[in-house]
């Protein structure tokens, strides 16, 4: 097998690889060595050159050489011409995000007498998957909503992803004149939560205006997907209809209830329904409607609100959030509320996704 051959299959390799010879010049570095976190065009170089080190002077003899860990492996290495092994911390800035990252350094003898070595990074596709991450946190972000007010009805949200990617969506939209608040909370977390999330949004018709229908549209359409019994979506459906003063709401297994604040106090909306799932493919869901009055404040939140434990394990539970709405004199003063309330009480840890909209009727 020639070296260019060789070189095709290191290049093709997820894992970082660099080649280098007994006075430590990097003869070959591979494409996720080079598109990871040192972000180099070399191929070929110093050491320096191909890690993208803003040191001055020759490579190895300048005043933090001494710090380098790629150094101090590869010249054990070539001076025990034995195998050699270190892990080191460091940061890489993606998008204005710096990032914590771990990276262990293999380096092996490849040749007689310890002419040419091998390094492998083992941590350099954790940094792709760190920059595939970010990606999709700004898509999912995008898929937010964008404004503040919908339909001549004000609204407020939070949204706290608990791996960067979440299962959580809120959709605020008008539609003939009525103002629609869609609050969803999909089984599991991170990647495999958001797309699960990015089909919802594809696939729940906001051109209908029956929440009910539109609810068991959305589950004839998951079933299509043919997902196992762990995976279900629970959604909240509110129709407001700012001019009659009614709120037609449809709810499909979200087990924190709709709260509306009227001038007589919480109420507690309950409708007992399955979650989107293939639990029961064919089941119908309903609509109903609630008067409301100028004043009123309508609050949707996902378990992740209510679930959110202390140190000592114990839950927010949804009466801290009554109380929490209770206190507040609009939807924005409740979301900046809930979330003080939360950091709070949890400690800036939590354990699920954390989503909440709020609603000036």
């Amino acid at each position: 097998m020639t070296n260019g051959r060789y070189k095709k299959i290191l290049d093709g390799m997820p894992q970082g690889v660099f080649v280098f010879d007994d006075k430590l010049r990097v003869k070959f570095t591979n494409a996720a060595f080079r598109r990871s976190l040192f972000n180099t065009i070399y191929k070929q170089g110093t050491l320096a050159q191909v890690l993208g080190c803003k040191e001055t002077g020759k490579c190895g003899e300048g005043a933090f050489c001494g710090n380098c860990v790629f150094l101090r492996v590869m010249r054990s290495a070539v001076e025990q011409g034995t195998e050699q092994e270190e892990t080191f911390y460091t940061t890489a800035v993606h998008n204005g995000r710096t990032d914590k990252l771990s990276m262990r350094i293999r380096v092996l003898p490849i040749e007689g007498k310890g002419k040419l070595f091998l390094g492998l990074t083992d941590g350099t596709y954790q940094t792709e998957m760190e920059r595939e991450m970010l990606s999709a946190q700004q898509m999912q972000r995008r898929l937010l909503p964008a404004g503040k007010s919908m339909g001549g009805i004000t609204y407020a949200y939070t949204y706290i992803p608990k791996y960067g990617v979440g299962g959580d969506l809120p959709e605020v939209y008008e539609l003939d004149g009525q103002t629609y608040g869609v609050l969803s909370d999909v089984s599991g977390k991170g990647i495999s939560a958001g797309m699960l999330s990015a089909f919802l949004k594809a696939a729940f018709d906001k051109k209908q205006p029956d929440l009910a229908l539109a609810l068991s549209a959305l589950n004839a359409k998951f079933n299509e997907l043919n997902q196992d019994e762990r995976s279900y979506i629970t959604v909240s459906a509110v129709r407001m209809d700012k001019n009659a003063g009614k709120l037609r709401y449809a709810v499909a297994g979200h087990n924190v209830p709709i709260l509306l604040k009227n001038n007589d106090g919480i109420h507690e909306i309950e409708s007992p329904a399955p979650p989107i799932s293939n639990w029961m493919p064919d089941f119908a869901y309903a609509e109903r409607e609630l008067s409301f009055e100028k004043g009123d404040i309508l609050v949707m939140c996902t378990d992740g609100v209510t679930e959110c434990t202390n140190i000592a394990g114990e839950q927010f539970g949804i009466e801290r959030v009554e109380s929490v709405l209770l206190q507040s004199t609009s939807a924005e003063d409740f979301i900046a509320k809930i979330k003080a309330a939360l950091s709070v009480y949890c400690g800036g840890e939590y354990s699920d996704d954390i989503t909440a909209v709020a609603f000036d009727l």
